[in-house]
């Protein structure tokens, strides 16, 4: 006699209740702490990456008109024991990126970005506020 199988419809939910909790960290889930500021000339913002080169550090302006940030964290430890010419290597890769609907104030031709101290700086500077024109229209 063949062995029957059931379908058992409890377990697929069991398992993904399991596997679906905040206990189990999902991967690549963080996103770096951004701070937006704002003055009278532009507008800052600031992503924590610390240890990031600017290398890997990409700041654009996509088809759409949106800010995209783009970070690449690549950090390669090696250790050689020469008692046993053993070489260990531990990877460690994060990716990051995300698109910013920007004002309608920035000058988008002059943002700038820099890397220092572990944090990368945007500055979007704003265009000069056009004058508002009120005046009586005559209707004919």
């Amino acid at each position: 006699m063949l062995p029957v199988m059931f379908k058992n419809s409890w377990f697929p939910t069991v398992f993904d209740d399991f596997l679906n909790t905040d206990f189990l960290p999902r991967a690549n889930s963080t996103a770096p702490a951004v701070n937006v500021k704002e003055s009278e000339k532009d507008y800052t913002m600031e992503l924590a990456a610390p240890g990031i080169k600017k290398e890997y550090c990409r700041v654009s302006i996509n088809d759409e008109g949106n800010l995209t940030v783009a970070i690449e964290n690549k950090a390669e430890h090696k250790h050689e024991d020469k008692n046993h010419h053993y070489l260990r290597r531990e990877f460690s890769y994060s990716n990051y990126e995300q698109s910013y609907t920007l004002p309608d104030d920035v000058v988008k031709d002059k943002i700038s970005a820099k890397v220092e101290d572990g944090i990368l700086t945007i500055t979007m500077p704003k265009c000069e506020p056009k004058e508002k024109v009120s005046k009586a229209i005559e209707v004919s």
